[in-house]
């Protein structure tokens, strides 16, 4: 290859390092806030009326927080997680973006969650089983 190839490659490499990184930065978005809140890898999304529960697992534990559709106005939320057997984990009050995170171990047992944004609610029954 020629240095000048060399170099056309170079810099469209470095080009699209630099946009990318500009878009990470730029618009990194509710759920990407919500990963970096729970550990593990998202297993479910859970959407209702007025929000979202975002669902993580990792080594056993179960993580949920709650988002609402429109951010930046205080409104009751709430956010609950229940493993079989054990009593809920809650988090309710009034927040402008999320309620969690909440975190329970489960093991291998089922757990039940709960979400709630305004008058939307959200009920999942036994999941994760």
């Amino acid at each position: 290859m020629h240095s000048g190839a060399i170099r056309r490659r170079l810099a469209l490499g470095l080009a699209v390092l630099t946009a990318s990184g500009l878009l990470a930065v730029a618009a990194p978005g509710e759920a990407q806030a919500a990963s970096a809140l729970c550990p593990g890898r998202k297993v479910r999304t859970l959407p209702f009326s007025t929000g979202t529960v975002l669902v993580y697992k990792r080594g056993g534990y179960v993580c949920a927080v709650t988002l609402t559709k429109k951010p930046g106005v205080k409104r009751t939320m709430s956010v609950s997680v229940q493993a079989r057997g054990n009593r809920p984990v809650v988090d309710a009050g009034k927040y402008a973006y999320r309620a969690g995170p909440v975190t329970v171990h489960a093991g291998r047992r089922c757990v039940w969650l709960k979400g709630q944004v305004g008058r939307g609610k959200f009920s999942s029954g036994w999941i994760l089983c």
